[in-house]
């Protein structure tokens, strides 16, 4: 089995090699949204869920989520990140994640921003299901990466 990155020459799963790339400043931004009813979105807006703030702990177990990557995504590299933000656009029906990783590495930190918005919208959801059982997580995706040999990539939204 050749051409796969994560098999070796008998099939057999591997971390891949990055000793010999060059450590280069990456970043990678991604979102995701979580849609829920009016009344839901008003009380987080408000803070009267009774849990607490659940953007400010959504916003917590984002960074600690995409610090703790490797340890969750199975042959993923553990990276020393340099920054980790999340950030939230509220509205009347949910609310849309945004998380930027940074890095200098010999690997991308796509997986580690991906993971920061996963784990926060999974918050939310936790945070507020008593008030709606049937909020909907969706559209997480990376909108760019920067760094690394093969360049920058940006989502064409």
């Amino acid at each position: 089995m050749t051409g796969l990155t994560h098999l070796d020459a008998e099939g057999a799963a591997r971390m891949v090699d990055v000793s010999a790339k060059a450590t280069t400043v990456r970043e990678a931004v991604a979102t995701g949204r979580i849609d829920m009813i009016p009344e839901a979105a008003e009380a987080i807006a408000q803070g009267l869920v009774k849990k607490g703030d659940v953007l400010a702990v959504a916003r917590v177990a984002g960074i600690m989520a995409a610090k703790k990557t490797a340890d969750l995504i199975p042959l993923c590299h553990p990276l020393p990140l340099s920054a980790v933000t999340v950030d939230f656009d509220l509205d009347d029906t949910g609310v849309t994640a945004k998380a930027t990783a940074r890095t200098a590495a010999q690997t991308g930190v796509e997986m580690e921003a991906l993971t920061a918005v996963s784990v926060a919208l999974l918050t939310v959801y936790d945070m507020a299901k008593a008030l709606d059982k049937g909020m909907t997580i969706h559209s997480i995706a990376l909108l760019s990466k920067t760094g690394g040999k093969s360049g920058d990539w940006h989502a064409a939204r």
